[in-house]
C-alpha cells in the first residue's frame, strides 16, 4: 500500500494547489502585520559566526572587537589545526556539533540561496571558515580530528579566547579507535557544502566532495562511537547518545545528492531498516517520545534524514517511501493540534523539548518543517494527522510562529537574538562577549582574573550581534544571568539553522 493511501492524502490536485496558495498569501500577509524584520534579523544570524571564529581573523572580520586566538592548535603534534569554531561560549572546538552546524548553514544556503541576497557571500564565508578547517582536520590518511582544547581545563576558566593558556590538545578517532559519528558527520559538512560552493567555486567544491567521500569510507569502514575511545573528554559535553548509525545514512545521503551516484542511495536503502531497529533500543523509543523518526540535532539525524531523502522519493516513486512516511510521522508528532504531538508548546507558544538550549529544537524543527513543505507543495500533497489535515502552509505557518517567537513576539515581548529589536539578553553565558575586549584591556586576563567579570550583574561590554541564547523556560520566563547556562548560552548549532529559516521568510515579504 502507498503511503498516499495510507495517510489518506487529499485526492485533488487542483484543491490543493488553490488551498496551499490561499494559505501562503495569509502567511505573507501575517509577516508584514507581524513587524519583523526578516532581512535584518537574517544578517545578523550570519554575522554570529565571526564571533565564534578561532584562529587568524581575515582583514573582512565585521565583528572586530574579537582578535586572533588559537594560532598553535595542533602545532604540538605537528598538525596545523588553526581555525574553525567555538561551539558556544566556551573556547573548545567541538567538531561534532561544528560538523552539523556546517552541514545545516550550507543546507541552507542550497535550499535558500537566491533569497539571500547580498547575504549569500557571508553565509558561504561562514560556511568556508568552517570547511577550510575541516580539511585540514581530516589531511592526516587513516585519523580525523575530533575535538581541539582539553574541556575540563577550559570550563574551570572564565577567559577571552585570544588569552586561553589551557591546554589545546586535540583529540582524534583513527581505524584502531574509530569514530563513525564524527567522522560520517564531517563527511555530510563536506559533501553539502560542496553543493552551495558549486555554482560560485566549481573547484573548492570538487575538493569538498573528494575529501567528503574519502571520510565517509573511512567513517564507514571503521565503524565505532567515539564515545568508547574519547569519552573521557567528549563527554558529557557532546556525548553520543543516539549511535553512530544515523550520521553514516546521514552522510551517505547528502553525497547522494551531491553525486547523484546510486552507491550512495542503495546504501541510504539499504541501512535504513537497521537503523530504526538499533534506535528502539535507545533512550529514543516509541514509549517515551514518539519514536527516532521525530529527531534531529547535532546528536540524532533521523528527522532530517526522512525529509531530505523525501525529495528523491517523490520525485522517483519507484524507490521505497519509508522516508515519506517517517517525514509525515515527524510532522505529525510536531503540529500543535496533531492527536500525536510529541512535542510540547509554552503558553506563549514555544515549541520545547527536555534539556538545555531549547531554541535549538525550534529552529532544526522549524527549518525542517519549511523544507518538507516546499517539496509537499511541488508534490501537491497534503498530510493527514489523524482527522487534522496538514497543508505545506500550515507547516510554513507553525515554523513562522516559532521564528516570531524567538524574534519577541512572546510574552516578555523579549528577543532572543542578540542585537534584534529593543530588548534583548544582555548577561549571557559567554567568555568573549563578557569580558573586556583587547582593544579596551591589553593586558592578559588569567583562568581566574574572569571570575569578576562572570560574577558581574553588568551587561556584556561586547555585542556578540545575531548571537541566538537557549532560550526561556516552559512557562516563557527568562533569567537574563550567566551562570543559567541551560538558558542563557548561544550556541552555533542554535543558529545554523535558523539562517535558512530566515532567508525563506525574508524571501516570503519582498516584492
Amino acid at each position: 500500500m502507498r503511503y498516499t493511501d495510507m495517510l489518506g492524502i487529499a485526492r485533488s490536485r487542483d484543491a490543493v494547489r488553490v488551498g496551499t496558495t490561499m494559505m501562503l498569501m495569509a502567511v505573507m500577509a501575517v509577516s508584514v502585520v507581524s513587524g519583523h524584520d526578516y532581512g535584518d534579523a537574517l544578517s545578523k544570524s550570519i554575522l554570529f559566526f565571526e564571533g565564534q571564529r578561532s584562529g587568524k581573523l581575515p582583514p573582512s572580520q565585521r565583528m572586530t572587537w574579537r582578535k586572533d586566538s588559537g594560532l598553535r592548535d595542533g602545532f604540538e603534534i605537528g598538525v596545523d589545526l588553526v581555525g574553525g569554531y567555538y561551539d558556544a561560549g566556551d573556547n573548545v572546538k567541538f567538531n561534532f556539533p561544528m560538523a552539523w552546524s556546517t552541514t545545516m548553514l550550507a543546507w541552507g544556503v542550497s535550499e535558500f540561496r537566491r533569497r539571500m541576497g547580498p547575504d549569500l557571500p557571508h553565509a558561504l564565508d561562514a560556511i568556508r571558515w568552517a570547511t577550510d578547517y575541516f580539511l585540514k582536520a581530516t589531511s592526516v590518511p587513516g585519523i580525523v580530528f575530533a575535538q581541539v582544547g582539553e574541556p575540563y581545563g577550559d570550563h574551570n576558566c572564565w577567559q577571552r579566547p585570544e588569552d586561553m593558556d589551557t591546554p589545546r590538545t586535540p583529540y582524534a578517532v583513527s581505524a584502531q579507535f574509530p569514530g563513525s559519528e564524527v567522522s560520517a558527520e564531517i563527511a555530510a559538512a563536506l559533501a553539502a557544502a560542496s553543493l552551495a560552493f558549486r555554482p560560485v567555486d566549481p573547484h573548492y567544491s570538487a575538493l569538498l566532495l573528494s575529501r567528503a567521500k574519502e571520510v565517509f569510507k573511512f567513517a564507514d569502514k571503521y565503524q565505532g562511537s567515539y564515545n568508547d575511545h574519547l569519552g573521557r573528554w567528549v563527554c558529557p559535553f557532546y556525548c553520543d547518545f543516539s549511535g553512530y548509525e544515523d550520521e553514516l545514512i546521514w552522510a551517505a545521503s547528502w553525497l547522494y545528492r551531491a553525486t547523484k551516484a546510486r552507491k550512495y542511495w542503495n546504501y541510504v536503502a539499504a541501512n535504513i531498516d537497521n537503523l530504526e531497529h538499533y534506535e528502539l533500543k535507545t533512550i529514543y523509543s516509541l514509549s517515551s517520545n514518539g519514536g527516532s523518526f521525530a529527531e534531529f540535532g547535532w546528536d540524532t539525524k533521523h528527522a532530517g534524514i526522512s525529509v531530505l531523502a523525501s525529495k528523491t522519493v517523490m520525485k522517483n516513486s519507484h524507490y521505497s517511501d519509508i522516508f515519506v512516511l517517517n517525514a509525515d510521522k515527524f510532522v505529525c508528532s510536531v503540529l500543535p493540534e496533531s492527536p500525536t504531538k510529541y512535542v510540547n508548546y509554552s503558553p506563549g507558544g514555544l515549541l520545547v523539548k527536555p534539556g538545555g538550549s531549547n531554541l535549538q529544537h525550534a529552529t532544526a524543527l522549524s527549518f525542517l518543517l519549511i523544507v518538507y513543505a516546499r517539496y509537499m507543495d511541488r508534490a501537491n500533497r497534503v498530510i493527514q494527522c489523524g482527522d487534522v489535515k496538514a497543508t505545506p502552509a500550515r507547516l510554513i505557518q507553525v515554523a513562522k510562529g516559532q521564528v516570531d517567537y524567538i524574534l519577541g513576539s512572546n510574552p516578555l515581548n523579549m528577543s532572543y537574538m542578540v542585537g534584534y529589536g529593543r530588548k534583548f539578553p544582555q548577561r549571557f553565558h559567554h567568555r568573549g562577549s563578557s569580558l573586556p575586549s583587547l582593544d579596551q584591556h591589553p593586558q592578559l586576563i588569567g583562568c581566574k582574573d574572569g571570575t569578576l567579570y562572570f560574577e558581574s550583574s553588568s551587561p556584556n561590554p561586547n555585542l556578540l550581534t545575531g548571537a541566538i541564547v537557549g532560550g526561556p523556560d516552559i512557562q516563557d520566563q527568562y533569567n537574563d544571568s550567566r551562570v543559567d547556562i541551560a538558558h542563557s548560552e548561544p550556541t552555533t548549532y542554535i543558529n545554523a539553522p535558523l539562517v535558512g529559516v530566515l532567508a525563506f521568510f525574508k524571501g516570503q515579504i519582498e516584492p
